[in-house]
């Protein structure tokens, strides 16, 4: 991350009281990428996040196929969100073949939003203008959230 914008510490109980607060920093970039370890609550904030965002279809982990596309009304415009999971990838081909940079241009081209899950397995397909959330667990219900502008200049 070169820049901090916003860091969070919350509960669980807690976090669709941050989610708001975290959408008017993220809502600009079209590729949002979520880091943590695993069980520290990247899906969980999606789907609150896609609960908020009134997205119309069902919310789920994509992590067996790959990326899931959600839609919702966006300023009286359909808008498509493509939710991903890049922890099963094995290589960056295998993300490329499966169309993972096609989504992410596509959403920066037609304001569309990418989130996704696991990034560092193919980090050097982020586009600069990258949102990095980073999600660390601090206790069983206690996580704390840091946001940044991805800085891929040392891959």
């Amino acid at each position: 991350m070169e820049k901090t914008l916003l860091e969070c510490r919350y509960t669980l109980k807690e976090l669709e009281q941050i989610l708001q607060k975290f959408w008017n920093v993220a809502e600009k970039y079209p590729v949002i990428a979520f880091s943590g370890d695993m069980g520290a609550g990247k899906t969980t904030f999606i789907h609150k996040l896609c609960d908020m965002l009134e997205v119309e279809d069902t919310v789920s982990s994509p992590t067996f196929s790959l990326i899931n596309e959600y839609h919702y009304n966006k300023a009286g415009k359909d808008t498509t969100i493509y939710h991903m999971d890049w922890y099963r990838l094995k290589s960056e081909e295998e993300a490329i073949s499966a169309g993972i940079e096609d989504c992410m241009q596509q959403a920066i081209r037609q304001n569309m939003y990418c989130f996704i899950e696991w990034p560092e397995k193919a980090m050097s397909l982020l586009p600069r203008s990258t949102l990095w959330v980073k999600i660390e667990t601090l206790s069983e219900t206690e996580r704390v959230m840091s946001i940044g502008q991805f800085d891929n200049s040392a891959i």
